[in-house]
């Protein structure tokens, strides 16, 4: 249930090896890693049921629809299987519905007919509880697989009352995946309990060992 991730921009190749020999150890659902990553992670995880994972418009959504698909579509020639794309946040803010679902829709549309799953990240700790559900019923209506709290580079990470909230709007349709700040087994299994289906996690050994 865990994504094993590593997005800091300064990570070198040694690190995202590390990262997908864990993922290999634990059995992650997958590894989360950068687009500029995603080949590599594949290769060294070829051999693994362990999936690839990777950002899009990460971590602002502030790039246009049309970036996200470009940017979608090379990530799954490069060998990534589950994409987390963040919206356009000020349109979540303002609440324009269409144009988070066509945002959203860019991503889901270049997913496919390639058996990738699509997370849409809110970045919860910037938004409004309006924003947060209007952002939820896009993601739903849009054909996404999954809602997701945080980037991990915003003002905050994943809280119980965000899962909660993200689960009650979506309902059984969708999965919902807490990331942000969850360092501890007792934080993953506080977001479960409170809707998860997925978590997103830096400090996977020390949750799991």
């Amino acid at each position: 249930m865990i994504d094993h991730t590593l997005l800091a921009p300064t990570a070198t190749a040694q690190d995202i090896d590390k990262l997908c020999d864990q993922a290999a150890e634990f059995i992650t659902a997958s590894v989360c890693v950068q687009p500029i990553w995603v080949a590599h992670a594949a290769k060294r995880l070829a051999e693994s049921p362990v999936k690839i994972c990777t950002v899009i418009g990460f971590p602002s959504g502030a790039q246009t629809p049309e970036t996200k698909a470009f940017e979608t579509a090379q990530a799954i020639a490069n060998g990534a299987e589950e994409v987390d794309m963040v919206i356009n946040q000020s349109a979540a803010l303002v609440a324009d519905k269409a144009g988070l679902v066509h945002d959203i829709r860019s991503v889901v549309e270049a997913a496919a007919g390639h058996d990738v799953i699509v997370k849409v990240i809110l970045e919860t700790a910037s938004l409004t509880e309006q924003a947060k559900i209007i952002a939820c019923e896009a993601a739903v209506e849009a054909g996404a697989d999954f809602v997701k709290t945080s980037t991990g580079f915003g003002p905050g990470g994943a809280t119980v009352a965000d899962v909660t909230l993200l689960r009650h709007t979506v309902g059984d349709g969708l999965g919902v995946k807490a990331s942000g700040g969850i360092r501890t087994r007792q934080d993953a299994i506080e977001m479960l309990k409170a809707g998860a289906t997925r978590l997103g996690a830096s400090s996977t050994y020390a949750i799991l060992s």
